[in-house]
């Protein structure tokens, strides 16, 4: 009984090991107001996903990736009004900014975690990675693909999937078609973030609105 317990136990260490990238830092910021973080994270979990590539026990490739809807980029700079105490102009200010943004691109938030330093190279012309946008109707791929940098305490407060040694990428896709059709039918209730290489796939879905 107790070697088959040790067995098991080892099994689920193991198990666990692959299921989160390694917890190393101080954990994300959060609201001192407790309703408000929770709106926060309702809204936030409605917009983003996480996906895992494994080779067996190795890990690949860890994700999380959150849709910049326009619903989510407000609660964003609401978030980060109240942690900064930014007066009502500047919060207007970046509001209209986050709005042009979002009236341009269809645009992802994506972080990274790669145990091999070599494959974290999304924003390279040459990269392993292809990315794509999946709608109901279309594939599409970025129109650009910007690296952010290392996470650090002030991303992780808005995007709590980031780890210490994750890093940040804008990806931006086009919002219509070259005959002018919407990547994103009025229809569609999710869309879809792919990324693919030979280390294998992952696909990150949220809400479209």
């Amino acid at each position: 009984m107790k070697k088959g317990f040790r067995v098991a136990a080892l099994l689920g260490l193991l198990s666990g090991c692959t299921t989160t990238p390694p917890t190393i830092g101080d954990p994300a910021p959060q609201l001192n107001d407790r309703r408000a973080e929770q709106a926060y994270q309702e809204i936030f979990n409605r917009f983003s996903d996480r996906a895992e590539i494994y080779d067996g026990f190795d890990t690949r490739l860890f994700a999380g990736a959150t849709f910049q809807t326009a619903p989510f980029r407000e609660a964003r700079v609401r978030r980060l009004a109240e942690f900064q105490f930014l007066p009502k102009a500047r919060v207007e200010e970046l509001l209209a900014k986050e709005h042009a943004e979002e009236a341009q691109f269809n645009e992802f938030y994506l972080g990274v975690h790669v145990n091999d330093l070599r494959f974290e190279d999304l924003a390279q012309r040459k990269s392993i990675w292809r990315i794509v946008m999946l709608t109901p109707s279309v594939e599409v791929e970025p129109v650009s693909i910007e690296r952010i940098g290392r996470a650090n305490l002030d991303m992780r407060s808005m995007y709590p999937y980031l780890g210490v040694f994750w890093v940040a990428y804008r990806v931006r896709f086009p919002k219509v078609l070259p005959d002018g059709t919407p990547v994103i039918p009025d229809s569609a209730t999710h869309v879809q973030l792919r990324l693919a290489s030979t280390l294998g796939h992952a696909e990150l879905r949220v809400h479209a609105r």
